[in-house]
């Protein structure tokens, strides 16, 4: 069952400070240890730039381009790309007015397109209620996984 991660996983997985912090490292960990693959996208990747490079005020981490830049060649190590295709805007256009998505809940809509071309069935998230608009896929909320953290 391959999985992917929403963007506030990889947020949470460089913050140490957060709460949640142990929970979605133990989560990541435990669908390792059970052999399942946990994929990014470059949407993600652009997601979490944006969020870590606003500053802490803004709600974001505050980190210098320079840091953004350690963090995500990190993140890259631990977790494998599924690439951007020319099949995956029609698949977006298809969600979006499928499902009548509006707003910023448009990038969500984006990842779900994403695993539908790429055969991805489970996002992980700390944001549930965001993609369970969207038939296909399994929304996975960290604590389901019984990491105990």
């Amino acid at each position: 069952m391959p999985y992917l991660s929403d963007t506030n996983i990889l947020l949470r997985w460089v913050q140490l400070d957060d709460p949640t912090h142990s929970l979605a490292v133990a989560a990541v960990r435990r669908l390792h240890t059970q052999g399942e693959i946990v994929y990014v996208t470059p949407q993600n990747f652009i997601e979490f730039w944006s969020v870590a490079t606003r500053p802490r005020a803004a709600n974001g981490l505050g980190f210098t381009p320079d840091q953004a830049e350690a963090a995500i060649h990190e993140l890259e190590q631990l977790f494998p790309l599924a690439p951007d295709t020319t099949a995956i805007y029609p698949e977006w256009r298809r969600l979006v007015n499928g499902f009548g998505v509006a707003g910023v809940k448009a990038h969500d809509a984006r990842l779900v397109a994403v695993m539908m071309i790429h055969g991805i069935t489970h996002i992980l998230t700390f944001n549930v209620d965001d993609f369970q608009r969207f038939t296909g896929i399994i929304v996975v909320h960290p604590q389901e996984l019984g990491t105990g953290a």
